[in-house]
């Protein structure tokens, strides 16, 4: 995703709070870094619209929240996985 940092911020942050998503799906979606998305969802976005950065913010937080959960199913399918291979 090309284009002016500013633009691309905001188009970032609407995707975040239209989908609840993490930087890390935000970033797979745009082809971009991790690093990048962060910047400008947090940054750049706080000085340009402060309105969406508090909605980015909070999507972000309630990610931050949850990502403990989110860790323990991929754990969980992971093993799962292994368990189902192992007995092919």
């Amino acid at each position: 995703m090309k284009g002016l940092p500013e633009e691309r911020a905001v188009t970032l942050a609407l995707y975040i709070i239209e989908n609840d998503a993490t930087v890390r799906s935000t970033a797979k979606k745009f082809n971009i870094s991790k690093s990048t998305v962060h910047k400008d969802v947090t940054d750049r976005l706080k000085k340009i619209n402060p309105r969406i950065y508090e909605q980015v913010k909070q999507v972000l937080e309630q990610n931050k929240s949850e990502r403990h959960i989110r860790g323990g199913i991929a754990t969980r399918e992971k093993y799962a996985r292994m368990k189902e291979h192992a007995n092919v």
